[in-house]
């Protein structure tokens, strides 16, 4: 078996990171051509995590040795489950709560961050904070003010765009080490 340089190496990482890079694109401009379907996607995603996590804690409760938690984590692995259940079933109510959720997030964010601004203002660069804040601010209240009909397509663009902005990071990224790698390996071999 020969072999390969280090640069081979790096060369053959990021050609997967790139394909990745790439999926992450296409998945993202998807989401944000079908953001209701992306975001009933997301909630089934998280339903079944809540459903998992409910078996992990009836799984936890019956290595318990006292009676009183015993019962509590039966009774917290139960609870899991039926919601996740639930939101598997009902996936437009989901989204909906998940919105509704997201601009409670969006709002508490924006807040935090101006007045993180106001904190550190005298440092270079804390008008991107304030920036930050502001947006993120106005998009909560946006989601918010159209709740329940921004639930069509708030989670799905947001996820979307999130992708593709990843995907277009990862494959930037990959390209750079690639770069550095072969220049690296140049200037080795000189």
């Amino acid at each position: 078996m020969a072999q390969q340089t280090p640069s081979g190496i790096v060369r053959s990482a990021s050609t997967w990171s790139i394909v990745w890079g790439v999926s992450l694109i296409i998945l993202g401009m998807l989401a944000v051509g079908s953001p209701f379907l992306a975001a009933v996607a997301v909630n089934a995603v998280l339903a079944w995590l809540i459903v998992l996590a409910g078996v992990v804690h009836l799984t936890v409760a019956f290595h318990t040795r006292e009676a009183g938690s015993l019962i509590w984590r039966l009774l917290v692995g139960l609870a899991y489950i039926c919601f996740g259940v639930y939101l598997i079933a009902r996936p437009a109510l989901g989204v909906v709560s998940l919105t509704l959720v997201l601009a409670s997030l969006f709002l508490v964010e924006g807040i935090l961050n101006i007045v993180l601004f106001f904190r550190i203002r005298s440092i270079r660069g804390s008008g991107w904070v304030l920036l930050d804040g502001i947006i993120t601010l106005l998009l909560g209240l946006m989601i918010y003010t159209q709740w329940p009909s921004s639930s069509a397509w708030a989670i799905g663009t947001l996820v979307g765009v999130s992708m593709i902005i990843s995907g277009v990071t990862r494959v930037m990224v990959s390209f750079a080490v690639r770069k550095a790698a072969d220049t690296i390996e140049s200037k080795l071999a000189a």
